[in-house]
């Protein structure tokens, strides 16, 4: 079983056809309300993505809103397991805002609402399916403190841990030797790894000295870079597409890496099949709406 705690998110979709000065106000083409979030796009992701007979549950909160019952709603559509996502009385379910501009590029902005919720005490409660899961993947949109303990908690109970670290921000070096698996993109392993460089191969190798095991480096239309613990690395080119949107693009190459990596395939095979995944979903709009299922994938 494949378990995701994190964020969920309504997000608030504003085509442009590009983006606004300081100041500005400009016309938009066309608003959507579509179901997101890092961690349940993650989620939906793995279950779309995954080998048959494949579980996956979500630990995580959303508000006493309509936004709240859509969400839950768009996520147990796709079989994912709901019981321990809370929904919090008095509390808004977290929203995105997002323009997308002509060229498919967009910009976000993330207000937590009931992500900032999902506490130490939430986590502790989902222990009994923690201890059922064979992955636990997480990202950076709930409180530090929880990303923290959860991460702590999975190790400790012999889980591959995942963690996509975004949006950036620095974190304990103590943490990163507990993580199995470090996907990121090129800015975040600048980040991490407290180096201004390009240089992807010397970013990952600083990564695997703080403590990271294997190191998958997204570079959108330039590629994938893997660094893996046996010594392998490689870097696979990205597949040409027409882009329409991008929103997701780098959450279904997530759930398809594990979902590959949860049926046992190779490292590099894994990030193949993960790379097809993102291209069709930049094809589409929006986040959720965007993610193919493991049948459209073609390698």
């Amino acid at each position: 079983m494949i378990v995701i705690i994190g964020s969920v998110n309504m997000d608030l979709v504003l085509r442009v056809p590009r983006m606004p000065l300081p100041g500005e106000t400009l016309a938009g083409d066309r608003f959507m309300t579509i179901p997101g979030g890092k961690g349940a796009n993650q989620a939906v992701a793995c279950a779309r993505l995954a080998a048959p007979g494949t579980r996956v549950a979500m630990v995580a909160c959303v508000g006493d809103d309509a936004f709240g019952g859509q969400m839950r709603q768009s996520i147990t559509a796709c079989g994912i397991d709901d019981r321990y996502i809370d929904e919090v009385a008095g509390e808004a379910t977290g929203i995105a805002s997002i323009m997308v501009d002509a060229n498919a590029q967009n910009s976000i902005v993330i207000a937590a609402g009931a992500n900032g919720r999902l506490d130490v005490e939430r986590i502790e409660r989902a222990r009994a399916l923690i201890e059922q899961a064979s992955i636990v993947l997480l990202q950076l949109e709930v409180p530090m403190a929880t990303v923290i303990h959860s991460i702590e908690l999975a190790h400790a109970l012999g889980k591959t841990v995942v963690l996509n670290p975004a949006p950036a921000q620095a974190l304990p070096r103590a943490l990163l030797q507990k993580i199995d698996y470090l996907i990121l993109n090129e800015i975040e392993a600048a980040m991490l790894a407290e180096e201004q460089s390009e240089d992807i191969p010397m970013l990952a190798r600083k990564l695997h000295d703080l403590g990271a095991r294997n190191v998958v480096v997204t570079l959108g239309e330039k590629g994938v870079y893997g660094s893996f613990a046996d010594g392998q690395q490689r870097h696979l080119p990205a597949r040409k597409v027409q882009a329409v949107d991008t929103t997701a693009a780098g959450d279904t190459f997530i759930g398809g890496f594990i979902g590959a990596i949860a049926q046992g395939r190779d490292q590099f095979e894994a990030i193949a099949y993960a790379q097809a995944a993102a291209a069709l979903s930049v094809t589409r709009v929006g986040a959720q709406t965007s993610i193919p299922t493991r049948d459209e994938v073609v390698l």
